[in-house]
């Protein structure tokens, strides 16, 4: 039997509905500026003819379940939410063919990727890689995991409030790059596993949040999210 100096961090993992046993963390993976108007807001537009996705990835002990009160985070003053679809992976798969991609699909969730803005432009802006402003404690939120084994979500309509204010609201159809396309090119660079969560991308609405602030969201068909926003530490 292994020892260690000390105890080693507790394996990461989501409520499935319906289930008693719960869905096992893998890895996090984020898909950038997936559609078009939250690339023009961020001033990147993109042009799908001749680019193909770009991802960043997170620890998975920033995970956090929907319902949380999350401190604000340290060394920002622009913190921002950005909602997603999360697709979860239930099957491996490598170099996967986009009409097999449904096969690796174990069921999706809603979820936010809570960004310390700022800092995530002044990396961007100066060739740096992006940590200090994404791979942030407690910044990956996701919401009980829907089973939908096998089917691949084209539609629905994705909003969020804050303080009961709309701030981002689009449709899963404006996905530059679709559940298919994602996997396919993600298995070109990963060998994908069970556990596996893929962060869709947001679309336009992203923005600051400030202590006190409560998010509330929903993908139609997948769920609903919501999270608080505490006091600084």
């Amino acid at each position: 039997m292994t020892t260690y100096l000390w105890n080693p961090p507790p394996v990461q993992s989501l409520p499935v509905r319906g289930k008693a046993e719960r869905l096992p963390i893998n890895r996090l993976f984020f898909v950038g500026r997936n559609y078009h108007a939250h690339a023009v807001e961020m001033g990147k537009p993109v042009d799908k003819s001749v680019e193909r996705p770009f991802y960043f990835t997170k620890s998975p002990q920033t995970l956090v379940e929907s319902g949380a009160t999350v401190a604000y985070p340290p060394e920002t003053k622009n913190y921002h939410h950005e909602m997603e679809l999360v697709l979860a992976i239930g099957a491996p798969g490598f170099r996967v063919a986009q009409e097999d991609a449904h096969e690796l699909v174990y069921g999706y969730a809603c979820g936010l990727d809570m960004t310390r803005r700022d800092l995530q432009l002044v990396a961007r802006d100066k060739g740096r890689p992006w940590d200090l402003g994404k791979d942030v404690e407690a910044s990956s939120v996701v919401s009980e995991v829907v089973p939908m084994q096998g089917r691949v979500l084209d539609k629905g309509e994705l909003a969020m409030t804050v303080n009961g204010q709309p701030r981002q609201k689009s449709d899963l159809d404006k996905l530059i790059w679709n559940i298919r396309e994602i996997i396919a090119d993600l298995s070109l660079f990963y060998h994908l596993q069970p556990g596996d969560l893929i962060f869709t991308g947001t679309p336009e609405g992203v923005g600051a949040l400030a202590e006190g602030d409560r998010i509330d969201g929903h993908i139609a068909g997948v769920g609903e999210i919501s999270l608080h926003v505490g006091a600084a530490e």
